[in-house]
């Protein structure tokens, strides 16, 4: 039997993780950034975040012996469909990166819970109410204010930005899909399987070798904080449910500004921090009306 006090520390340890989880990611961005900026290719830079995730993956599920039946799944399409929606969206990302700040692509990116609620409609036949749909409709109002699509800032890579958002809603669903389908650890093998194997010709291809050692530990990092930061926030979900952490991936989006003001110099501008709140409140209102149902079922 689980104590009062001590159900409160572990939602305290699940909160702290999923922050955890959400600081690692960021490093990720602000690392591929970064490299874009001094000219490093984003299929390399792809291709580095997948490789390191690859070997550490690999080596954890060939524990106790490397045979074939270890990495395979029944559900082996569903689960490389899902690896290739996480590279899509990684790629978009890192593309968009190079053109624009931080602070605007995590705030698109922040539109997938608004995507996936879009889509639980048509694809998984969940019954969407007033409520949700007017969630939606702000949230997209949010994304239109952020990139101002009719502003002379406008800038065409928004697309890149929103394409990673729609590519992560897709592997959203589909994780969800597969959750107590498939472990964990293979589910993190394929990813970086399915991410190293396509992108390593590209990667080949247009190899550019980091200008000094610390240039080169970044570039190599990647992939370390990829496979950690999805653990971390496997870990998060066995302290507390989903309904009590995900409000806290927002933080991500905070964690970006800090590092886009230490690192970049750079603040984000009205419209930015406008859409993004837009953003967050639409965000936790569909996770309310979540939270809502979950307890009358």
């Amino acid at each position: 039997m689980v104590r009062a006090g001590q159900y409160q520390d572990n939602v305290r340890m699940g909160i702290f993780l999923m922050l955890a989880a959400y600081t690692l990611f960021s490093f990720i961005d602000v690392g591929a950034k970064w490299l874009a900026l001094l000219g490093l290719p984003a299929l390399q830079i792809a291709f580095m975040r997948y490789a390191g995730h690859f070997v550490i993956s690999t080596a954890l599920v060939g524990r106790g012996g490397y045979h074939l039946s270890r990495f395979s799944s029944p559900h082996i399409k569903l689960v490389l469909l899902r690896g290739l929606l996480l590279m899509g969206s990684t790629v978009f990302n890192f593309f968009a990166l190079r053109y624009l700040p931080l602070t605007l692509t995590s705030t698109i990116l922040f539109s997938a819970p608004i995507i996936i609620c879009f889509l639980s409609w048509p694809l998984l036949g969940e019954r969407v109410g007033i409520y949700r749909w007017s969630a939606i409709l702000l949230g997209f109002a949010g994304v239109a204010i952020a990139i101002r699509p009719f502003d002379e800032s406008f800038h065409w890579a928004v697309f890149l930005s929103l394409g990673g958002a729609l590519c992560f809603s897709f592997y959203s669903l589909l994780t969800r899909h597969l959750s107590g389908l498939v472990s964990t650890d293979l589910l993190q093998f394929h990813s970086g399987m399915v991410g190293s194997v396509c992108l390593l010709p590209f990667a080949v291809f247009q190899w550019q070798m980091p200008g000094n050692l610390t240039d080169g530990l970044i570039l190599v990092s990647l992939g370390f904080f990829g496979w950690a930061g999805h653990q971390v926030l496997t870990i998060a979900h066995n302290y507390a449910p989903a309904s009590t952490l995900s409000p806290f991936g927002y933080s991500f989006i905070l964690f970006l500004t800090v590092w886009s003001y230490l690192i970049f110099d750079h603040l984000p501008d009205k419209w930015t921090i406008i859409g993004a709140v837009v953003i967050v409140i639409s965000g936790l209102v569909i996770w309310f009306r979540e939270l809502y149902h979950s307890r009358k079922r």
